[in-house]
């Protein structure tokens, strides 16, 4: 009766399972040496300090790859031709000319695919995307990637290397990267170099005079990261490091003030002096897509050297280009010239930027004619910018016999410019001084579209701004707003409907006084961000390089004005 009862009771099962199992493993551990592998597996449980290196290096690598660029105009007639060539045959072809002008209009076509943006790409961008290859094409946003020297491009990247905290996204930016044209004869070359020790690349591509060089990071974890960059730059901080749980009072002090951006000025990375921003990627595209500062978003709008590229950023920065250009459009007449959009673009961020105003009897801290030196000097980086967004907008083109025919022209003009130094002659761009002409349709439909398409925060202070004069009531006003924030379909369906201009839209975009009004409300986006930015300098970069920072652009807005009409030759 026993037996039964033990072989009907779990416990047998369980000892017999674990007899198996501990008689098993014997037999294996014991078996003869014919039955073993003669190349014994190792496992490794963690990574090396050099592996973790390495690792990081293929990691920055793969981010640092730009997009790929489109065919060339001289590429695609090359393959075209190879193409027709080869598809000939040895018979004498009695085909009329028309059609091998329409086999060059497909070629056109195709390469004209990888560059038009597609519709609607805007209307629902997604920015929670991962990988480039969710983007709308492969070739999105090259237009993003200024082209400069490779030598200095190089050296740019190698600083980044230099921080073992994750940076997912970085640009370098400012009058170190991009030359700005000045308004007196002499060189600034004769002065003291802000580099201790430079390398070869900076040093030639800095030649005219040597500046410390602007970056800007992209994090996704503002804490963390600094809590890594503490353990490894402590020097790079102010006083702030000594403060209990340091990292989580700094990323406070990042997120919750200012602008979203915290500045660490006059380090010295690879014997260069730099100053960089630390920035947490979603304050980023938020400001990119819906200009709630612009201090970033304003960044952006001009050239700029993406050193590390990230997808949501790269889409969002799309948004941010073409609002760009849009707020600019409804801000000048019918025809003007290249530069004149541009320093529209340019002055965007700088409209009541407290830098570009004189403040307690102290006078401003930059330049007054800051806005025209920068697009004087970069003309051709603006175009690589914002022509290929000209060209995909309806209501404006190019109105220049000048213009060359072809995708991509305004790559291969930047090049020409791109030698072994950051500047370039005016003469030698194409245009010259003022660059290319245009023309935009004026059509109150067009006009007011562009006015629905204008960034959420932006365009809604618009809408306040003409509610008051209009005298919409208050009821009234809530039927439009909820209108403008509709982006989905009737009924509900999920699908999201273009974004076009109603009669409300349409009545701002006629009215005369659009310019000064669009002109308040970037002021009162940039001014307290921007404030409240300067005033966190004082912590965030002591008090001591605070006040060397204020001199030394102090110094540059003096020379500025007294260089006023100087070989320009035109005053603001």
């Amino acid at each position: 009766m026993a037996l039964p009862k033990l072989a009907a009771s779990p416990a047998y099962y369980s000892l017999v399972t674990a007899n198996s199992f501990v008689l098993g493993q014997t037999a294996w551990h014991y078996r003869p040496m014919r039955f073993r592998s003669t190349h014994p597996q190792q496992r490794t449980l963690t990574t090396t300090p050099a592996q973790q290196d390495q690792q990081l290096e293929n990691y920055n690598a793969r981010q640092d790859q730009p997009p790929p660029l489109p065919p060339s105009p001289r590429e695609s007639h090359s393959r075209s031709t190879s193409s027709s060539t080869t598809n000939s045959s040895p018979s004498t072809d009695t085909r009329p000319k028309s059609a091998s002008d329409d086999s060059s209009n497909t070629s056109n076509t195709s390469n004209n695919s990888n560059t038009t943006l597609p519709p609607g790409w805007e209307d629902n961008p997604d920015y929670k995307i991962t990988n480039f290859s969710q983007l709308p094409h492969r070739n999105f946003g090259y237009n993003q990637h200024i082209k400069i020297n490779d030598d200095f491009k190089e050296s740019l990247r190698q600083i980044l290397w230099q921080f073992r905290a994750p940076i997912r996204y970085a640009f370098a930016y400012g009058s170190g990267v991009f030359s700005q044209k000045t308004g007196s004869s002499t060189s600034s070359s004769t002065g003291l170099s802000p580099h201790p020790n430079p390398p070869k690349a900076v040093q030639d591509w800095q030649a005219s005079g040597a500046k410390i060089i602007d970056f800007i990071f992209g994090v996704t974890h503002t804490q963390h990261w600094h809590s890594l960059n503490l353990t490894q730059h402590p020097t790079h901080y102010s006083g702030l490091r000594y403060l209990p749980y340091a990292s989580a009072a700094i990323s406070h002090i990042q997120d919750d003030f200012g602008a979203g951006i915290y500045y660490n000025p006059y380090i010295t990375v690879n014997g260069t002096m730099i100053k960089y921003g630390v920035v947490n990627l979603d304050t980023l595209a938020t400001d990119l897509s819906d200009w709630n500062t612009l201090y970033l978003a304003g960044r952006l709008q001009k050239p700029v050297k993406i050193l590390r590229d990230d997808a949501r950023i790269r889409l969002a920065n799309q948004v941010n280009l073409i609002s760009a250009l849009r707020t600019a459009l409804l801000m000048l007449p019918e025809r003007f010239s290249e530069r004149t959009l541009y320093e529209r673009i340019a002055g965007l961020s700088y409209l009541g930027d407290p830098r570009m105003t004189s403040f307690l009897g102290m006078g401003a801290s930059e330049d007054p004619r800051k806005i025209r030196n920068i697009v004087g000097a970069q003309l051709p980086g603006f175009r690589q910018l914002y022509v290929p967004l000209i060209e995909n907008l309806p209501n404006v083109c190019f109105d220049d016999r000048r213009m060359p025919r072809g995708v991509g022209w305004e790559k291969e003009d930047a090049v020409r410019h791109t030698g072994s130094s950051g500047t370039s002659s005016e003469s030698e761009v194409l245009g010259g001084v003022e660059g290319l002409e245009l023309r935009q349709d004026m059509d109150p439909v067009k006009r007011g579209n562009m006015v629905r398409r204008l960034p959420k925060t932006f365009r809604r202070k618009l809408y306040f701004a003409y509610k008051k004069e209009f005298g919409i009531p208050g009821s009234a006003f809530d039927e439009v707003l909820e209108a403008s924030e509709d982006e989905t379909g009737a009924g509900g369906s999920g699908t999201f409907k273009r974004r076009e201009g109603g009669n409300f839209e349409r009545r701002i975009a006629g009215q005369e006084d659009l310019v000064e009004m669009m002109a308040k409300c970037v002021r009162s986006t940039v001014a307290w961000p921007s404030a409240t930015q300067s005033f966190k300098g004082i912590f965030t970069g002591g008090l001591g390089r605070s006040w060397k920072y204020y001199g030394e652009k102090r110094a540059k807005g003096k020379k500025g004005v007294s260089g006023e009409g100087g070989k320009d030759g035109k005053g603001e």
